[in-house]
């Protein structure tokens, strides 16, 4: 008998629909092996919500995600909502959901495909068969800390503060889940931080020093400056295994390490929390990209971005790794085949479409399955 997954589809905004229906097609397939049924309920979110409830999230769609098994989430945004109070913009919508729904450990991995390695900005050498794991600790940190606003300063103009802040409980839960990933994988975990000039940072090397001291001795783990990790990503990317880091220092060097793959079309992220007395995980999935209006309508996008979180979805929230590396070597076998939307086209090559890329995808797995 097959097991019931509930999953909250939420499209988002731009190209949110049209790389979610291809989504739904690998979904589909998987499905239709007989070993898992997904219950799927569809839901708003950013400036498709705001459209229609005037709020980038509604209460009714936060209880929809705490009682699912997992989310999944396309992307949200677009210039015709710029002029909005910033309340309620749609990235708000987005920065609630993983509070209330506890997501504190955002996982990006930056994957290089070896279809792909000549296709990154960064010497096909430096890249090629790259595998790191970047952990992003998600609901603290400058994002959410107090105080924070914007106030007028009388015959000077304005300022905006906010706040850099972790707490000891706030870095151990992220630096646990990433030991415990690092544990699984070579064993090598670096924690990024700004330990010269931030007193957040000293709290969060000493936190995770003592946690490595004290549960994770057999990782080999080091500390590193941000601005130094940026460098270093750029110089000699294989040299990283599973990175830690805050939330805004992981913001901007997983969308770094993204462009190390050749394009932000093809990252995946999962956002997970703590796990509840029955051993149920709160977790969000949604790809690296964003909602890229420009391009929105014209069935165009690449999906495998999004194709790639529904497959994180299978392995960290479902146990289901034989299909997930299935899905893996039918978009690693398209891609070999000369297979490419726009964004990833070499030359000589045609570019395919959103849905014709999803189809390529399931071609392949039916013809694996076999």
């Amino acid at each position: 008998m097959a097991v019931v997954r509930k999953i909250l589809s939420l499209a988002g905004d731009g190209i949110g629909p049209e790389v979610m229906a291809a989504t739904r097609k690998v979904m589909d397939w998987v499905q239709s092996t007989g070993h898992v049924k997904f219950e799927v309920t569809e839901g708003l979110i950013g400036g498709a919500s705001y459209d229609v409830h005037k709020v980038p999230l509604t209460d009714a769609t936060i209880a929809q995600a705490k009682t699912s098994d997992a989310v999944l989430l396309a992307c949200i945004g677009g210039p015709q909502y710029d002029t909005l109070a910033y309340e309620l913009r749609p990235e708000r919508g987005l920065l609630r959901l993983r509070k209330e729904m506890g997501l504190f450990a955002n996982l990006r991995p930056a994957i290089v495909m070896e279809a792909l390695a000549t296709a990154s900005s960064l010497k096909a050498e430096l890249v090629r068969n790259l595998d790191i794991m970047i952990v992003r600790e998600l609901i603290g940190g400058v994002y959410f800390g107090e105080p924070r606003g914007i106030e007028d300063l009388p015959g000077i103009g304005r300022r905006g503060f906010n706040t850099q802040v972790y707490s000891t409980p706030e870095i151990i839960r992220v630096a646990r889940a990433a030991f415990e990933l690092a544990r699984k994988r070579g064993k090598k975990l670096c924690s990024v931080d700004k330990a010269n000039v931030l007193e957040s940072s000293v709290v969060w090397r000493d936190e995770v020093t003592k946690l490595h001291k004290a549960e994770y001795s057999d990782i080999d783990l080091s500390h590193m400056y941000v601005d130094n990790c940026a460098m270093q990503l750029v110089r000699n990317p294989k040299q990283f295994d599973v990175i830690v880091t805050d939330n805004l220092f992981g913001d901007i060097l997983s969308d770094l390490a993204s462009m190390m793959t050749g394009s932000l079309g093809m990252l995946p992220s999962a956002s997970l929390g703590a796990a509840d007395a029955n051993g149920r995980q709160a977790a969000l999935y949604e790809p690296v990209h964003g909602s890229a209006p420009d391009i929105a309508g014209k069935g165009i996008a690449n999906p495998l971005a999004m194709i790639t979180s529904f497959n994180m979805m299978l392995r960290y929230s479902f146990s289901m790794g034989a299909e997930a590396d299935l899905i893996d070597k039918a978009m690693q076998n398209v891609l070999s085949a000369g297979v490419r939307t726009a964004d990833i086209v070499e030359p000589g090559q045609k570019p395919v479409g959103t849905l014709e890329m999803a189809d390529a995808v399931v071609a392949e797995l039916k013809r694996l399955a076999k």
